[in-house]
């Protein structure tokens, strides 16, 4: 059996039984999976008309809002984990993947979420789901686990249906609920079978902050697909993301440590009691061009106890400083440039409308440091006019303790997540 796979980055289950280009239906092959991002010709999740470049920019700052307010009330919680986590995933998937769940296969399009350990899939009969849910009474391999499963007890808010054969959980989340059957199915990933995979079945859902579509988490909790797969995977995967720019592109997710580079930098990973899954890092400084910039040590230290610290995360596009960092950062990068004229945009507050030079930004972890190109600082409007440092500081109503390096400052970066060993590793690496 193969010990690796390549797929995409974030997650979410989306199906794709039609509407794909003739390129799109290439199968894959061995252990590769084609990643398509969510805009490209060949995903179904595209606007149905192109929005403009400002009003991408804002509806993407506002999904990032909603997930630093999720990621920030996992770590001040001390619950564990649950199957559908209570996110509120008004946002869609950032880059996607085909699987194959059931038997005989349906194919569905997933998203890659590292900070999540959920799974669910809208079932048929599902009320209030999308019209793409998938048919588990196709599948001669779909099985409901009853309430003596050991897996109800990793779940949110268990019971137990009439007949007490079947282990249901609900969960809240914004002005939402979902009701979900406890189940398992095969899922096969490229030419890798993973047999009685256990996710929620999704049977009813309510609200206006409604999840579109389902999610698979590849956190570290029991219910992840790393746990699930250990033995196959040995805890280990890496992705690299294309710039969200290119329309065609072969990002890739590899499962496993076979295949994985040899020449990449590590630093440790951290853990918090509070939220096991999440992949903490330790940040101990940022540098602007050649200058460490003043932080205050308590504003990026890792902290069990408040849940403060570093998170890789893949759900988030633009990265995300606590206020004194994000500000050190900020007016550094702004007195390099030197450029009196600053404007803002949304929730960038350093953009400029005449043609910049911009100073690397460095990002110091224990015992690696990764210096990012423009690519993945700047965002710049289609025509060109406007540019703007693509960071910024928690939102304002959000009491976040919380550093994200999200996305965008991933891109063209092979990232390594390597949980038996409790590292993560960098590598540039163009995935474009």
């Amino acid at each position: 059996m193969k010990t690796h796979i390549y797929f995409s980055l974030v997650f979410f289950l989306f199906s794709v039984a039609q509407g794909l280009n003739p390129k799109c239906e290439t199968q894959d092959q061995g252990s590769n999976l084609q990643v398509f991002h969510i805009y490209s010709p060949c995903s179904p999740f595209k606007p149905s008309k192109p929005l403009s470049w400002e009003e991408d920019v804002l509806q993407t700052q506002a999904k990032d809002q909603a997930r630093l307010q999720y990621l920030s009330s996992l770590v001040a919680k001390k619950s564990v984990v649950p199957i559908a986590s209570g996110r509120q995933i008004v946002q869609s998937p950032t880059y996607i993947v085909r699987a194959n769940i059931g038997t005989p296969p349906q194919t569905l399009l997933m998203a890659m979420d590292t900070s999540n350990d959920a799974a669910w899939i809208p079932c048929t009969g599902c009320l209030g789901c999308s019209s793409t849910v998938f048919d588990n009474a196709k599948s001669t391999t779909f099985q409901s686990l009853g309430c003596q499963a050991p897996q109800c007890k990793q779940v949110q808010n268990p019971s137990c249906d009439g007949s007490g054969n079947t282990c249901i959980f609900n969960m809240t989340y914004g002005g939402s609920t979902i009701a979900a059957n406890l189940s398992q199915d095969t899922f096969t990933l490229a030419n890798d079978s993973v047999s009685s995979y256990t996710f929620g079945c999704l049977q009813k859902t309510t609200g206006n902050s409604v999840p579109p579509q389902g999610l698979l988490g590849l956190g570290r909790g029991p219910l992840s697909l790393l746990s699930q797969t250990q033995d196959l995977y040995q805890s280990t995967f890496s992705y690299c993301l294309p710039n969200f720019r290119s329309a065609n592109f072969s990002g890739s997710l590899r499962l496993g440590p076979v295949g994985q580079p040899v020449r990449i930098k590590y630093t440790p990973l951290l853990k918090n009691p509070r939220r096991p899954s999440l992949y903490f890092v330790n940040l101990i400084g940022i540098r602007v061009g050649n200058k460490v910039v003043d932080i205050p040590p308590s504003a990026i230290a890792f902290n069990p106890t408040t849940g403060a610290g570093t998170i890789i995360d893949s759900g988030t596009v633009f990265t995300r400083l606590v206020e004194p960092a994000y500000v050190a950062v900020r007016d550094e990068f702004r007195r390099r440039v030197k450029v009196a004229n600053v404007t803002s945009l949304g929730g960038f507050d350093t953009c400029y409308t005449v043609p910049i030079v911009a100073p690397k930004i460095t990002f110091m972890f224990t015992s690696m440091n990764v210096t990012l190109p423009q690519d993945n600082l700047l965002i710049h409007s289609t025509a060109g006019s406007i540019t703007c440092l693509a960071m910024a500081s928690a939102p304002d109503n959000v009491n976040s303790v919380l550093n994200v390096i999200a996305n965008m400052q991933q891109q063209n970066h092979r990232i390594l997540f390597d949980v038996p060993n409790s590292r993560l590793g960098v590598a540039r690496e163009l995935c474009t």
